[in-house]
């Protein structure tokens, strides 16, 4: 029996039980319904390549190839019939085409498919990603703007659209994000990090991105592979990188490959649901106890979230190669890895490498939800590690920072270790890292309470943060909405904090997109944004120059970044009474300096002996010889 395939990029539903189903294919025919990656690339650094074959009765089949310069290293066989994965070999002379290769099982059955191999694209390898000098917009594409109605309800899609509920889909698409960039650049970013654009077909809450059940599709109610190609293009066209958000510590249990399991050793089982401790104390801590420990990486990050085991050989070719290909054939420029360090670190380690391997310049920032400085900082690149593990990643999510900064507004008492001195206390620990200028700073994101919520609905407490935002040393994230004032605490849930954009819906009452439709302290919080953003672009002391701080005094707090050519002063006060600051105790950086262009007014200051700064004021100043 002989079957000839071409396989094109196309759905499959999968309506089976958690398992394997051995029962289901016995009496059917071989057939072939996914090949992954659906193709590839010649040129690329690593010459070896799997292939996932997917669909009935495989197992019993071998690969076989006639093509000069691709050569069939091994095929293997698992435990569920359904799928067979083929390691090939590519030669540096193979030229870009499509080529057969042949599979033989028992009894003379064959089936031949054709696979295709592209041309990279010119300075693919040399792409640059984000770097200190980079302004963040974080968004939610379901959440920001909808620009295809027509795509909010799919026919094979589970969950609808429905505004109503803060926990639904509520319609935004890559549509959306297209058609705001310039919205984008004229704020003052440079980089977009979009949540999860993948496949998430499951029941409820399918809309946050995070539960993905096809990891080489977007997701149809957001568009179409092809779209956000497109997508991308454009963002680079008007000087804006893009950052992909990716997850390898889970998928969605409606994922195809969840609902029909390759083997026992793909995702971690336990007798009954035992949920992740989510204390990643536990893989640095010398005395963890490996109940612990195993609980904390082998745990399910949620009941719909099956914890995937990377320490699976044929699971781990298949994550990493996934993440190049998005690379290779979307054009983006870095990648969020969400929950970080739940997933092996090992395995982890292995995937930035081999990303490095072929990108050397590419972006990668890890979600690292710590709060410890000594803890976070054992997953940077450079430091030192317990145990000898050596973290290659470049960038974390500074969240030592954020607590600080949260709790320096929520304190209701001022003084010792409270209020702004929680910042200074944070960075003066530092020195735990080998960079700590890479460091993803955020003053909220999508997991978070809103800031504006956390300043209390206050203007210049919210200038407050702001300011340090895109002062302080790191790179700055900023969470979409935040312009429009929006709020919410965690304690509303989630569904509340990432509510969507005023005026991103064809309908929508008020269109805080552009200046007529912001009421007066939106239109003042997008100016003071704007400002900021804009500025610290070309600022390059604010990039890369040094800190100096000075301890707090009277909840007065006074930093400095500086380099050979540039002083940059940024003081603040977290008092709600005015303050007189005496300068003095600043002159192993002010010098002779008495007066300065402030960023935040844009005017000319000066200053003597004493500064008089109002309530809850901050100042940037550029000093002036």
């Amino acid at each position: 029996m002989k079957i000839r395939m071409s396989l094109s990029r196309r759905k499959t539903s999968l309506i089976i039980c958690l398992g394997f189903s051995y029962l289901l294919s016995v009496a059917q025919q071989p057939s072939i319904e996914r090949i992954e990656p659906p193709f590839w690339w010649i040129g690329m650094n690593e010459s070896n390549l799997e292939l996932l074959f997917y669909g009935k009765n495989l197992g019993d089949f071998k690969a076989y190839s006639s093509v000069p310069g691709l050569e069939i290293i091994n095929t293997i066989s698992i435990e569920n019939p359904n799928y067979l994965f083929v390691y090939i070999k590519m030669d540096s002379n193979l030229k870009e085409g499509v080529y057969p290769l042949l599979l033989k099982g028992d009894k003379d059955k064959e089936i031949s498919v054709l696979y295709r191999f592209d041309k990279r694209e010119p300075g693919s390898a040399s792409r640059k990603g984000f770097g200190w000098g980079d302004n963040i917009y974080l968004l939610m594409p379901d959440r920001f703007a909808n620009g295809n109605p027509s795509n909010d309800d799919i026919d094979a899609m589970v969950e609808k659209a429905d505004r109503n509920n803060p926990n639904g889909r509520h319609g935004g698409d890559l549509a959306g994000v297209a058609k705001y960039l310039d919205y984008l650049k004229e704020l003052g970013m440079t980089a977009v990090w979009l949540n999860p654009i993948f496949e998430n077909n499951q029941p409820h809450y399918s809309y946050h991105g995070y539960a993905i059940t096809d990891l080489y599709n977007v997701d149809p109610r957001l568009g179409s592979n092809e779209e956000f190609v497109r997508l991308v293009k454009q963002a680079h066209q008007k000087g804006l990188k893009i950052i992909m958000d990716m997850v390898f510590n889970h998928l969605g249990d409606q994922h195809w490959m969840i609902r029909d399991l390759p083997s026992s050793s793909f995702i971690h089982r336990w007798p009954e649901y035992t949920p992740s401790n989510f204390r990643s104390t536990t893989i640095p801590d010398p005395y963890h106890s490996e109940y612990d420990y195993q609980k904390m990486i082998n745990g399910w990050f949620d009941r719909h979230m099956p914890d995937l085991n990377q320490n699976d050989s044929l699971l781990a070719d298949y994550l990493i190669q996934n993440s190049i290909w998005w690379i290779e054939y979307s054009g983006i420029d870095a990648i969020r890895m969400d929950t970080y360090q739940y997933a092996d670190k090992d395995f982890m380690a292995r995937w930035v490498n081999r990303i490095k391997g072929e990108y050397p310049d590419f972006s990668i920032v890890g979600e690292l939800w710590v709060e410890q400085k000594a803890l976070h900082a054992y997953w940077m690149e450079g430091n030192y590690r317990f145990g000898n593990y050596d973290s290659p990643l470049q960038f974390l999510t500074d969240f030592p920072l954020y607590i600080a900064l949260r709790e320096s507004f929520l304190d209701k008492e001022k003084g010792w270790e409270k209020g702004v001195e929680r910042i200074y206390y944070c960075l003066a620990q530092d020195f735990v890292y080998d960079e700590p200028r890479n460091n993803m700073i955020f003053i909220d994101n999508h997991d978070l309470s809103r800031f504006y919520s956390i300043a209390g609905e206050n203007l210049q407490k919210f200038t407050l943060g702001l300011v340090m935002l895109y002062t302080l040393r790191g790179i700055p994230q900023f969470t979409y909405g935040t312009e429009q004032l929006m709020t919410g605490l965690e304690s509303d849930g989630h569904g509340l904090i990432r509510g969507d954009m005023m005026g991103g819906w064809p309908n929508d009452p008020v269109n805080a997109f552009e200046a007529k439709g912001r009421n007066k302290q939106q239109q003042k919080a997008w100016e003071l944004i704007s400002s900021l953003a804009n500025w610290r672009k070309s600022s390059n002391v604010i990039h890369s120059g040094n800190t100096r701080h000075f301890l707090p005094e009277n909840n007065v707090y006074s930093y400095f970044r500086y380099n050979e050519n540039d002083t940059v002063w940024v003081i603040l006060n977290y008092g709600d009474e005015e303050a007189l600051v005496e300068t003095g105790r600043f002159a192993e950086m002010l010098g002779q300096h008495r007066r300065g262009h402030e960023i935040v007014s844009n005017r000319e200051i000066s200053w003597g002996e004493t500064l008089t700064l109002q309530p809850y004021q901050a100042l940037i100043i550029e000093l002036i010889p």
